[in-house]
């Protein structure tokens, strides 16, 4: 991954886009992809959308990835100046407690911790509730803490994107701006060789909190064709538990879905530009739903040919989530490879 590109990576990953908060980390999707695309927009609630131009009568495919993160949101503030939280989308609460946190409010960041009682106070190390917590600022009673934060302020964990060995970086939010970094790329590279087919790229909003933003995006574009850039679970730590290992590792590529919504045409489209082009990818079982936007894609409009393409992602959902740079680049480069190959002439449906 060159300089530019990983600038762009901790741009994406050190904005704060809690899920219904997404403007700033689109602000900085946007002024990136407009560097290259033939044009930019963004619908009434904040999904951004980057398009090449191809042919004339060629297929339009969609390269999405959601720009929203888990975090929280101020529920209450008590008589001694003390926040309660409600979360937004999965937050975990086994690792929520003893955090440095910010609030995002009208005036600026707010700075707090999620309070953790001391272990020589605690009788038992029972998990309590995300609507048990608290957060303290600092403040001496309510009505300072007033003065600072409202209700409805969203919260995340303080943390910034750190360099692990090689090319691993441990990331609060990766799920899942690493995924709209991804459609980006993807449309640069689709630009760069000015590929014949039209190309999408999306940062969709709100996808924590039940895959929203795609659901708009899927009527608004009605693509012939979506590739749905989403993390998935690597199991490859030895904290997973045996049945639920999927054989997904960091390093090893980005991940083919079958099954489910994932249209068996696109797959084997994938999978050929993959062979073709000597990318390592990795394949993985769905069933039923993919857990990702492209649940929500494909069946607007009668039915949209939709794809998910997995990014490897180990502890999920936790502020120390951990990818592989090398995977995001194959990623990237997979997709340009694919809409290369897209011909004028080209059908998703399949042959019954």
């Amino acid at each position: 991954m060159n300089e530019s590109h990983r600038d762009f990576l901790d741009d994406l990953l050190e904005t704060r886009t809690p899920s219904g908060f997404e403007t700033d980390g689109q602000r900085v999707w946007i002024d990136y992809v407009s560097e290259f695309a033939d044009a930019v927009h963004t619908d009434d609630y904040g999904n951004a959308i980057a398009i090449h131009e191809g042919a004339e009568n060629a297929p339009t495919i969609a390269f999405t990835g959601h720009a929203d993160e888990i975090g929280f949101a101020v529920r209450d503030i008590d008589s001694d100046g003390f926040i309660r939280l409600q979360s937004i989308g999965g937050a975990d609460k086994t690792v929520s407690r003893g955090q440095h946190v910010t609030i995002r409010t009208a005036d600026g960041p707010v700075p707090g911790v999620i309070g953790q009682t001391a272990i020589h106070l605690r009788d038992d190390d029972e998990i309590a509730d995300i609507e048990d917590l608290h957060v303290d600022i600092g403040v001496e009673d309510e009505d300072r803490a007033r003065e600072l934060v409202e209700i409805g302020d969203p919260l995340t964990i303080a943390s910034t994107p750190t360099d692990l060995d090689g090319s691993r970086l441990a990331a609060r939010g990766t799920d899942n701006r690493v995924g709209a970094w991804t459609a980006a790329e993807g449309l640069r590279r689709a630009c760069e060789t000015d590929v014949e087919a039209t190309i999408c790229a999306v940062s969709t909003v709100q996808e924590e909190v039940g895959l929203q933003g795609a659901r708009m995006v899927g009527f608004e574009l009605d693509p012939d064709a979506a590739v749905v850039m989403d993390v998935t679970h690597a199991t490859d730590d030895p904290a997973t538990p045996g049945n639920r290992a999927n054989n997904v590792s960091l390093g090893a590529g980005p991940v083919i879905s079958r099954g489910g919504a994932n249209h068996p045409v696109l797959v084997e489209a994938m999978r050929e530009a993959a062979t073709e082009s000597e990318i390592d990818v990795q394949l993985q079982a769905t069933g039923s739903r993919t857990g990702t936007d492209a649940d929500a894609i494909f069946t607007q409009r009668g039915g949209i040919p939709s794809l998910n393409l997995g990014l490897p992602n180990r502890y999920m959902h936790t502020p120390v989530e951990i990818v592989d740079t090398d995977d995001l680049d194959a990623a990237a480069t997979l997709l340009g490879e694919f809409a290369e190959r897209v011909e004028p002439d080209d059908s998703f449906a399949v042959d019954v």
